[in-house]
């Protein structure tokens, strides 16, 4: 059923010029089918596709240290396992930590001006890696550095997803925030397929420096060209935001409003539950391309060339996770993400190295492929969870209130849903550290374990208070 709310007494014309691209938007009321199907899917759909590409290029710049890591001893640099598995690690801490100020910061400044700003920023640590690459003396500290900043780009998520939803009706918010994360995923995928290629050769010219030795397999590489590459796109997508995407007057809120979010308890169990699916997709998507490295290079198999698949697996069925939740309900689908990764993970343990044994590639390979389809899956339907519990939390407070009351209730739950997309986003964020750290301090095996045991809570949470008969929060 719509929820009426009022139109302001404007002219026609000016309404139509309020909704062109780089305007501010006063108006909007996507549950309206009558503005929905004459402007608002048109408008949404423009911001939409804006948001996607710049999105990727911040996973880009936050993965770039997963593919980056696997070349460095190669040209020189001599660093251990563990100090490799520290640098893939970090970006997640800033990464996490941003995101929570992005979840709040984005709606106090107009998500259009704020991904324009947070795309633009991140030119300076790709520069930056892209110079210290050049020089195996770079120390240690100074790496370590430029992948803590390289971990903003990975904050954008949260102000991304947060705002995306706000654009479409309740039908659509699965398929939509599924899209905008799922293709925004992929961004782990292309900068671990494509920095492969381009250090191979000097296809950025001169200006892009020359080349480094590659004393394992004889033969030079340019390996600043994974960070050089990214710049000028970085450039070109912050100006797409800015004249093209809005900012909606609705998602304004300051953080006096949004705080409100710490008191639900729903945000605090979405957000265990996510940490459970977004969590594990990036925290694997970091952690393999050394896990393929330290246990299975000897046998012939090279991470460059197999690493890439699971988070494009990952950012696909993310947007499937979102469409399936629309038709069969986000809790069913999350549970069945759990079970599924869980199930993975045990393939995985019995294929790795142990006593002695080389371990089987194969098994290991497609068990992780099966367990980031299953955790983009989860991706997909904890976020389309979340806009449903708030708006049947705040609509039932609403009920017999009459019009005013409920238009106030589904404008406070979309503020509200938002924000929990954000922070949630941002504590799952920390998985992208604290799997490769887990990696690096303890056995391989004994890590994958404890992530197992993890999901057995996340789905017994996700029974109780979402998918059972009688459930508190059904979505």
């Amino acid at each position: 059923m719509s929820i009426p709310t009022p139109t302001p007494s404007v002219p026609h014309s000016h309404r139509v010029e309020s909704y062109k691209p780089g305007a501010t938007i006063a108006d909007w009321r996507p549950e309206d089918e009558g503005f929905w199907q004459s402007t608002g899917h048109r408008v949404a759909q423009r911001n939409l596709w804006v948001s996607i590409p710049a999105l990727m290029l911040g996973f880009v710049v936050w993965q770039v240290w997963s593919v980056t890591v696997v070349k460095l001893n190669d040209v020189g640099f001599g660093f251990s396992k563990s100090q490799l598995f520290w640098l893939t690690a970090i970006p997640g801490v800033t990464g996490g930590t941003f995101r929570i100020l992005y979840t709040f910061i984005g709606p106090m400044f107009g998500e259009r001006k704020f991904t324009a700003f947070s795309t633009l920023i991140l030119v300076a640590p790709m520069l930056w890696l892209g110079f210290a690459l050049q020089d195996s003396g770079t120390p240690y500290w100074e790496l370590a550095l430029i992948a803590a900043v390289c971990g903003i780009g990975g904050a954008n998520f949260a102000s991304s997803m947060a705002n995306i939803g706000f654009f479409f009706p309740k039908r659509e918010k699965g398929s939509a925030n599924g899209l905008n994360g799922g293709l925004g995923n992929l961004g782990v995928s292309v900068v671990q397929l494509v920095a492969p290629l381009v250090v191979t050769a000097a296809v950025l010219g001169a200006p892009a420096g020359g080349p480094q030795h590659d004393g394992k397999k004889n033969t030079d590489i340019w390996l600043q060209n994974g960070a050089f590459l990214w710049v000028p796109l970085l450039v070109i997508m912050a100006l797409a935001a800015w004249f093209l995407m809005n900012d909606l007057k609705v998602a304004a809120a300051p953080f006096s409003q949004q705080k409100i979010i710490f008191k639900r308890k729903h945000n605090w169990l979405m957000t265990w539950l996510y940490v459970g699916t977004f969590g594990s997709f990036i925290g694997f998507a970091a952690g393999l391309p050394l896990l393929i490295k330290n246990n299975f290079e000897a046998q012939g198999y090279q991470a460059t060339t197999y690493a890439w698949i699971g988070p494009f697996i990952g950012a696909l069925t993310r947007w499937g996770g979102g469409w399936l939740s629309d038709k069969i309900g986000g809790a069913r689908v999350t549970i069945l993400s759990f079970v599924g990764m869980a199930a993975a993970l045990v393939v995985v343990i019995f294929a790795l190295p142990s006593g002695g044994q080389e371990g089987d590639f194969w098994p290991f390979y497609i068990g992780f492929l099966v367990a980031f389809a299953f955790s983009g899956l989860g991706n997909g339907s904890t976020f389309r969870q979340i806009p449903v519990i708030f708006r049947d939390q705040h609509m039932r407070e609403a009920a017999g209130k009459g019009p005013e009351a409920q238009a106030a209730a589904l404008k406070q739950s979309e503020m509200e849903s938002g924000a929990v997309t954000g922070f949630s986003s941002a504590i799952a964020a920390y998985g992208f550290f604290f799997i490769p750290a887990m990696f690096a301090a303890m056995a391989v095996t004994n890590a994958l374990w404890i992530f197992i045991g993890f999901y057995a809570t996340c789905l017994v949470v996700c029974w109780w208070f979402y998918a059972r008969k009688g459930a508190e929060a059904p979505s």
